[in-house]
């Protein structure tokens, strides 16, 4: 595989519009070649008879069972609300728009 060159990362730099100085630009072509020798590497190891998967192993769903449980009446709740309207639990205007 060839190596990414200098040209090319201050290419995508600039694309980036990163400023980079020259000691960067080679130290930056260095590990973008490592980057892309490892992703040719998975590349190659993907096989036709792998399916694609999320996860690398099964998960199982660790959620409990919706329950319909008794919960406070509407009166109760508003009862003890500091104020309320229009069977609502009042609150301060936070927003300065018109709804």
């Amino acid at each position: 595989m060839a190596t990414i060159s200098r040209e090319e990362v201050a290419h995508l730099a600039r694309l980036a519009r990163l400023a980079v100085t020259e000691d960067e630009l080679d130290t930056f072509a260095g590990q973008l070649d490592v980057i892309l020798q490892a992703v040719a590497q998975v590349g190659e190891i993907a096989a036709v008879d792998v399916p694609p998967t999320s996860h690398s192993v099964p998960l199982t769903n660790v959620y409990r069972d919706d329950v319909v449980e008794p919960s406070l009446l509407r009166e109760d709740a508003l009862a003890m609300a500091p104020d309320t309207a229009e069977d609502r639990f009042r609150v301060p205007r936070i927003l300065d728009e018109e709804a």
